[in-house]
């Protein structure tokens, strides 16, 4: 029995030893041990944004340069700038631009494009608004337009509130009022009216009948659609036309002596691109294929016209009979020099 007795004996103390020296290896609390699993995860948690960061720093400068790629491929940017701004130049009557003025921006597969724009009005060219155009890829958003016009275009053409109407279509304004503005008009200022016809004529015959001290801006082109104002859909197209002045500015489509063959020569630029024309003029429709066939067949007609000059001058042009009525555009302060 004392044998057993100091077996038990020492068990207990060789236990009791083993505990103490558990307790002197294991020198943290329970909340030191707390604070170290927490360390380790806030560790590994920085790591993980770390290498996620690096990977993001990585495929930025690629992804950028693909885009720079994208657009630089084929001079694909410019030719997507200049089908937007030549869309300007035959859809927006009396409209121009400044490409030195032109800015561009290109992000992720996208590029943006920021342009002011110009009329005519008497002798000087005013800023009168600017477009923003958003590109994913090559496929633009609608422009975003700042105008800041008295009396500008509706946004979508309808025959309500067109300036200039075809022949063979029926007046929805009163043919007297434009007369009757202009009438109320101060001397000593400039207007800008947009003409209407009593049938379609050539161009040269139109400058020629036009009395002097005035100044022919932009020419709308019968396309053989213009009375209805909609395509074969019934969708609403936009005028077409083109500047009557010779343009000397270097960036101008219409910087030469043939300003028709500059005009088709576009035609035929956008409706290679007219899902892109389509979405920066102001119509949902151009149906650029029928309407160039026309022109092609028909040659060029118009059927309205833009003119600009001295208020007391544009008054005279109640006395032609070619003129069906007018609407009176901008009106700005005399610089007829």
């Amino acid at each position: 029995m004392s044998d057993r007795h100091d077996e038990e004996k020492g068990y207990q103390q060789y236990l009791q030893e083993s505990v103490k020296e558990m307790n002197e290896f294991q020198p943290y609390t329970e909340e030191g041990q707390s604070e170290i699993v927490k360390l380790g995860k806030y560790t590994a948690r920085r790591t993980n944004i770390m290498i996620s960061l690096a990977i993001l720093l990585l495929i930025v400068p690629v992804m950028t340069l693909a885009s720079y790629m994208y657009y630089a491929t084929g001079d694909r940017a410019n030719q997507l700038i200049d089908v937007a701004t030549k869309t300007i130049y035959v859809t927006e009557p009396n409209m121009s631009l400044e490409e030195l003025r032109l800015e561009d921006e290109v992000g992720f597969f996208s590029m943006t494009i920021n342009f002011d724009l110009f009329k005519r009005i008497g002798k000087e060219d005013f800023k009168v608004g600017n477009y923003d155009i958003d590109f994913l890829l090559d496929q633009p958003d609608f422009p975003k337009k700042n105008l800041f016009l008295e009396r500008p275009l509706d946004e979508y053409p309808n025959k309500e509130t067109e300036f200039m109407v075809h022949p063979d279509a029926t007046l929805t304004f009163s043919s007297t009022t434009g007369w009757d503005m202009l009438k109320k008009l101060p001397d000593g200022t400039v207007s800008e009216v947009y003409v209407s016809l009593n049938q379609v004529m050539k161009p040269e015959e139109l400058k020629e009948s036009l009395p002097k001290n005035m100044e022919l801006r932009w020419l709308a082109v019968d396309t053989g659609m213009d009375a209805a104002q909609v395509d074969q859909e019934g969708v609403p197209i936009t005028p077409l036309g083109y500047p009557a002045q010779y343009d000397p500015t270097t960036w101008s489509p219409f910087k030469t002596d043939d300003n028709e063959k500059a005009f088709l020569e576009i035609l035929l630029q956008l409706e290679k691109n007219e899902s892109v024309a389509t979405k920066v003029a102001r119509a949902k429709s151009l149906s650029l294929g029928s309407r160039l066939a026309y022109i092609k067949k028909h040659g060029i007609n118009v059927y309205g016209a833009v003119i600009t000059g001295p208020t007391e001058e544009l008054r005279k042009l109640q006395d032609m009979r070619e003129i069906r009525a007018v609407k009176v555009g901008e009106v700005k302060l005399w610089n007829w020099e």
